[in-house]
């Protein structure tokens, strides 16, 4: 705070012309995403958040979320019997359907719709192909999803087109990252990765001809400042030891929120190094988690120099690394 303030009378002192030279900052963005993409009211809920706040998210879609569970045998996971799935199945065809309605809609708003492979498995000991093989399911399931559950003449007309060429990054389940995932998602096309862990708020690894690959970072959270991978689940297994304890909500949603705002505003005062969070489609400890990011969300992506958008449009933004060192977003 300090080198901010002196930095800023520095300016106040400069002639005119002399502050024009001053680069301005970049916006600061803010990366929020959803890993599931399940529940069909976290759907509504989050797309109203994103429309009230002109906030753009990315869903990191598990595809066994568009099977019904009488169907669970068209995904075969690499390695094992088909139907095994970690995250379960739909319930019905009628659940799927909302669902499906949901990423359309969500999609034409301008949210990032990215794949978090099928059945939730760990693969850091998978095969290139055996990676292959998951998207492939991915892709498949994405692309018959109205059809394979009776829907094909609701299915819209661009449905065919997003699944073929619209998902264009990938989170690794547990972000359980691998070379041999590396190299199948380089082989698979895919622009961005979103698996990684990094000491602080970082810009993305790149490298020429490979996805962008991002980090979740680690903040300071609670009395201790001990830091802590930015995302729900991680925060719901230190405040209260992965057991919902919803009498203690309103204490998990302030301490949630206060790491969230010192992690945002040392950035929005510092070098504005994009900041990412991440959040499942569950509601643990009473919603705290999903209360903290809507209460965020409300108070900065309304900001002019706050850029809420989702992992594919920061791709489009931040270019190749050395872009990113000198872009203005």
């Amino acid at each position: 705070m300090l080198r901010t303030a002196l930095a800023l009378s520095f300016l106040a002192a400069l002639p005119l012309a002399a502050r024009a030279e001053q680069p301005a900052k970049p916006r600061q963005m803010l990366i929020i995403s959803f890993d599931g993409a399940g529940d069909n009211a976290l759907w509504a809920r989050s797309r109203k958040l994103g429309a009230e706040n002109h906030a753009h998210f990315s869903y990191f879609l598990s595809c066994t979320n568009l099977i019904a569970r009488p169907d669970k045998a068209i995904y075969k996971p690499p390695g094992m019997k088909a139907g095994r799935s970690n995250v379960g199945f739909a319930p019905t065809r009628e659940d799927v359907a909302a669902r499906l309605d949901h990423i359309w809609q969500a999609h034409l708003e301008g949210h990032d719709i990215a794949s978090h492979g099928c059945g939730h498995f760990d693969g850091k000991d998978w095969s290139k192909a055996d990676w292959l093989q998951e998207f492939g399911s991915f892709k498949s399931v994405l692309t018959g999803g109205w059809k394979n559950n009776g829907l094909a003449d609701r299915e819209p007309s661009g449905w065919a087109d997003f699944a073929k060429n619209g998902i264009i990054g990938f989170r690794a389940p547990y972000l359980s990252a691998s070379a041999a995932l590396e190299e199948a998602e380089k082989a698979e096309g895919y622009r961005y990765d979103a698996s990684l862990v990094t000491r602080g708020p970082a810009l993305p690894q790149t490298k020429q001809g490979e996805p962008m690959r991002y980090g979740l970072p680690l903040i300071p959270e609670g009395p201790s400042a001990r830091r802590i991978i930015a995302m729900d689940y991680n925060l719901f297994v230190r405040h209260s030891a992965g057991v919902n304890n919803p009498s203690q909500a309103p204490e998990f949603e302030a301490r949630t929120y206060a790491a969230f705002q010192t992690a945002f505003e040392e950035q929005y005062n510092g070098d504005r190094i994009p900041l990412q969070f991440g959040f499942h489609f569950v509601e643990m400890n009473g919603g705290a988690y999903w209360q903290a990011l809507e209460a965020l969300v409300k108070d900065v992506c309304h900001r002019p120099d706050v850029a809420c958008v989702s992992y594919a449009e920061a791709t489009e933004m931040l270019g190749t690394k050395e872009e990113a060192k000198t872009s203005s977003y």
